[in-house]
């Protein structure tokens, strides 16, 4: 599933940014369908995406426009679909046309190997403090069973002593939910946290789904945020 809106805070329109002559949504739709996915999905608010969708033969759903994240969204289609508890589903978010396919089948193998798990996401190291202190940079930091302690904006864990920790891992947004345990997380309100830092991961932290995290098999580039995100993109994508 990739959840797809236009009206991004900080770069408005951008799943439709050009990409040597490709929107980036279908940059995504394209990576995903090299994975080992059986269906493949965009979902979206906005017919101006849809319609992109549609003229590439992409597969696109339309849904609600209220969703907090994402995630709520992807839970509009698991209602109205038939979809097994058990179904394993994997987020990929919109913004990130550069995304490894194997690590489609990485997180939803994670998942698969954890039948306690009902989240798993991937990381990978941060190696540069500027890009640690960055607040466009989601941190997360981890237990030594795998499973996510918190995630933040914020620098964590915080180097009293200044630095860069070793243990500072960047998260990748790329999500593997059963379907029980979305229906979960999507049932409850936006908790204080993802409204304070606006990361929705935090929601399925607040009721307790168990979220096991593991370092990306690929490292891929940052998600595209930013009018510079988008600019670096485009300079080492390989056009189609």
């Amino acid at each position: 599933m990739i959840p797809a809106r236009y009206d991004s805070t900080r770069l408005p329109g951008k799943p439709l940014a050009d990409i040597h002559g490709k929107p980036m949504i279908i940059w995504v739709y394209e990576a995903a369908r090299r994975s080992s996915a059986a269906d493949i999905v965009v979902a979206t608010d906005d017919e101006r995406i849809a319609a992109v969708c549609r003229a590439a033969r992409a597969r696109v759903e339309l849904t609600a426009s209220h969703h907090a994240s994402g995630t709520d969204r992807i839970a509009e289609l698991a209602a109205r679909s038939a979809w097994a508890d058990d179904d394993i589903v994997v987020n990929v978010q919109g913004d990130e046309p550069l995304i490894p396919p194997a690590l489609i089948d990485q997180v939803a193998g994670l998942l698969e190997a954890e039948p306690a798990a009902g989240l798993a996401t991937l990381v990978t190291a941060i190696r540069d403090e500027r890009e640690f202190r960055d607040p466009n940079v989601v941190k997360v930091v981890g237990g030594a069973a795998g499973t996510a302690l918190y995630f933040s904006r914020a620098p964590i864990p915080y180097p009293r002593d200044g630095g860069l920790p070793t243990q500072a891992r960047r998260h990748i947004g790329i999500y593997a939910y059963r379907t029980r345990s979305l229906k979960v997380i999507a049932s409850a309100a936006p908790c204080a946290l993802e409204v304070t830092e606006r990361l929705e991961q935090l929601r399925a932290l607040w009721v307790g789904v168990r979220t096991i995290v593991a370092d990306a098999v690929e490292v891929p580039p940052r998600a595209v945020d930013t009018a510079e995100d988008l600019a670096e993109v485009r300079r080492i994508a390989r056009p189609a």
